[in-house]
């Protein structure tokens, strides 16, 4: 990999974090007000908070960190399929913790967040977006500035 690429790919891993962050904070304050308002167990809470935070995740990673122009629909139906398996897995396993072993709702839900967070960069990178990174507009400007440069 050369240096240009290596740096975009820590720049592009970078703002996934930083996106992460942000939906981490939704699904977080989801889950808490959810856990305030009502007295449902952790998984729906848990369900309706992972949702809210992965509409926000994907709109903002595919527009600016992976800078994709793929058909929308078949870029979420991807993402959908992901979550297929990720939310049921999380969201049986996270409640068994929290409801059953008596673990810290907040600690489980972090730990699915960190695991999402791996798993869900790797999918994206290079199933969802991986032929059609850098391909939209945002991608387009950047080339071009790029190009007047030198």
């Amino acid at each position: 990999m050369s240096e240009i690429n290596g740096r975009k790919e820590a720049v592009r891993s970078v703002k996934f974090f930083l996106f992460s962050i942000s939906a981490g904070v939704i699904e977080i304050g989801v889950f808490a007000l959810l856990e305030r308002l009502t007295d449902w167990p952790y998984w729906p809470r848990y369900l309706i908070a992972l949702v809210c935070s992965v509409l926000w995740n994907f709109t903002l990673n595919r527009r600016y960190t992976f800078k994709s122009a793929n058909n929308v629909p078949v870029a979420m139906l991807k993402v959908a399929a992901f979550y297929c398996v990720f939310t049921p897995a999380t969201t049986l396993l996270g409640n068994y913790l929290a409801e059953d072993l008596g673990w810290n709702d907040y600690l489980v839900t972090l730990l699915n967040m960190c695991c999402n967070f791996i798993t869900e960069f790797l999918y994206d990178r290079f199933f969802v977006f991986g032929k059609t990174l850098d391909t939209n507009a945002v991608a387009r400007r950047e080339q071009e500035r790029e190009a007047d440069r030198r």
